[in-house]
């Protein structure tokens, strides 16, 4: 295999192009963190900022406290887990595959 080093920085500068298009478009990701069957809900971009808390009224009566804290706590897990996932995948397409987690800024 014929290793072209200005092959290499083509592709590079082409994916550093898609990549700063990419940073824009992160707050137009959305996805839904949920727990205790939908009791808890959390919405998240993909600047990893939340956008929406949802708790349902049945998530609070009886007032226990520690399993409110639990529902939430894991509903955010699942926001953010939802959330890298997706950056992650549409990452993916912009490097034709290429893992670049080790780089600085990238997930």
């Amino acid at each position: 295999m014929n290793f072209n080093p200005l092959e290499l920085m083509k592709n590079a500068q082409q994916i550093q192009e898609k990549m700063s298009g990419f940073q824009e478009k992160l707050e137009l990701i959305q996805v839904t963190g949920a727990s205790g069957g939908s009791m808890v809900e959390i919405d998240i971009n993909g600047k990893l900022e939340v956008l929406a808390v949802r708790i349902a009224p049945q998530a609070i009566e009886g007032g226990d406290i520690e399993m409110l804290q639990d529902l939430i706590m894991s509903a955010f897990s699942d926001g953010m887990t939802k959330a890298r996932d997706e950056i992650n995948s549409q990452m993916s397409a912009i490097t034709g595959g290429l893992n670049l987690s080790g780089f600085p800024g990238v997930m």
